[in-house]
């Protein structure tokens, strides 16, 4: 923007150089402090701790009002303004679950919030934001560009400028998540925690280790957005690119410096999960959980279905799932790419005969062993080995990967040229 210089796009509270760890007594405070204005969310043992070997309690930070743990961090912050800077507002640059909470807080304390959103921000987050009483500016190509207009506006209008995972005072609220875990599972062994910009697991891991040492501390991220696995490595915030991810929640290109330089000396384990695992994680929680759950908060699980954390079988842990704003469009395509994961998805090419009775043989053999035909498509103009032949692309639904082998078996003993996998188009 023109004539503004770079101090105009500086947040005073997140100062890479003077990096802020906060301290334990600072996550007590908040927790006194928000105690009768969010929810004391429940952590039951889950239903898939008999086959994981994990005895695993999930602490359902989606039932929070607004759907997710954003609101202890935006509350606290907001509660811990001046007077004068409560009349005068605050302003976020956010594409989802902080821009919810700082909404819907701001309107339960009476202070004014506006929220700067990317075009790209799903419909149905601007609209809720609007309907929680926030003032909402929908500009900016991404979130990088969201943030460079809502720090001009507190420059020029006065409103104190909230970083949904770097300011001191949203750690030391995401923290309070970690106190309620100590007292609803007495003598738990670990926690694994979604990792994005690093505000929860810094809060989170400050409270649990300030309290039980022992307690170990393991991180999770999507293999599109590595950012804080890359940062330990380099000891300091690093720039890492984020690609397209279903875990878009945590898709933060630079960690908080703040949350940096809290977490980093207490996580004693980082692992990246693979999409396909993120998608099973959803999968599951919905099948066994009824739990409906974005990516960004059912990356925890899926570190653990991925196989990623064998030292925790027999253990008692804590997986938060952090957050349940997940479009109905992508749940749906999560759900198909989990069933795909899971060998319950299958796409197959065969080639079978173009007489009368061909793909009615094929329905037919798949049938007899009980797997569900979806889709099918046959092709003839491009296939050179067979005037006589077809080739035939079926979609089809299985029991399990046990149930899938099967049919590939069935189907090679019957054909010859069949084709299995992801890669068929």
């Amino acid at each position: 923007m023109s004539g503004e210089s770079d101090e105009d796009f500086k947040d005073a509270f997140c100062d890479p150089e003077n990096p802020i760890a906060i301290q334990f007594q600072e996550v007590s405070a908040a927790a006194y402090k928000i105690k009768g204005g969010i929810e004391r969310t429940p952590c039951p043992k889950s239903h898939m701790s008999s086959f994981t070997g994990i005895e695993i309690f999930f602490k359902k930070e989606y039932l929070q009002h607004t759907g997710s743990f954003k609101e202890r961090g935006a509350r606290y912050t907001l509660m811990m303004l001046s007077a004068e800077q409560k009349k005068i507002g605050v302003v976020a640059a956010s594409a989802g679950n902080h821009a919810l909470a700082l909404a819907f807080h701001g309107t339960s304390l009476k202070i004014p919030v506006y929220v700067v959103m990317p075009i790209i921000a799903p419909i149905m987050k601007v609209s809720m934001c609007r309907h929680y009483g926030a003032e909402v500016l929908v500009q900016g190509a991404d979130i990088n560009e969201s943030r460079t207009i809502a720090l001009s506006m507190a420059k020029k209008s006065g409103f104190m400028y909230i970083n949904g995972y770097d300011h001191p005072h949203i750690l030391a609220g995401q923290g309070t998540m970690g106190l309620e875990i100590v007292e609803q599972v007495p003598d738990v062994d670990a926690v694994v925690i979604p990792v994005g910009g690093g505000g929860l697991i810094a809060g989170t891991a400050l409270a649990i280790k300030s309290l039980y040492p022992h307690v170990t501390v393991i991180g999770a991220e999507s293999e599109r957005c590595a950012s804080f696995s890359t940062s330990i490595e380099a000891g300091h915030p690093v720039y890492t690119k984020a690609s397209s991810t279903l875990a878009d929640g945590l898709a933060v290109p630079l960690v908080g410096v703040n949350a940096f330089a809290t977490a980093a000396p207490l996580i004693d384990k980082m692992v990246v999960v693979s999409e396909d695992y993120i998608a099973l994680a959803i999968l599951r929680l919905v099948e066994l959980e009824k739990c409906v759950v974005e990516g960004a908060g059912a990356t925890g699980l899926a570190a653990v279905l991925a196989g990623l954390l064998p030292e925790l079988k027999g253990k008692k842990v804590v997986i938060p799932l952090c957050g349940g704003n997940i479009d109905t469009t992508v749940l749906g395509r999560c759900l198909e790419r989990g069933l795909a994961a899971d060998g319950r998805l299958l796409r197959f090419v065969v080639t079978v005969s173009d007489r009368p009775g061909g793909i009615a043989e094929l329905t037919k053999l798949i049938s007899s062993i009980g797997v569900s035909l979806k889709d099918i498509f046959h092709e003839r103009a491009w296939l050179k080995s067979d005037i006589f032949s077809v080739q035939v692309k079926c979609v089809v639904e299985t029991r399990d990967q046990e149930h899938a082998a099967e049919m590939e078996r069935l189907l090679r003993s019957h054909y010859n040229h069949v084709q299995m996998g992801p890669h068929i188009i």
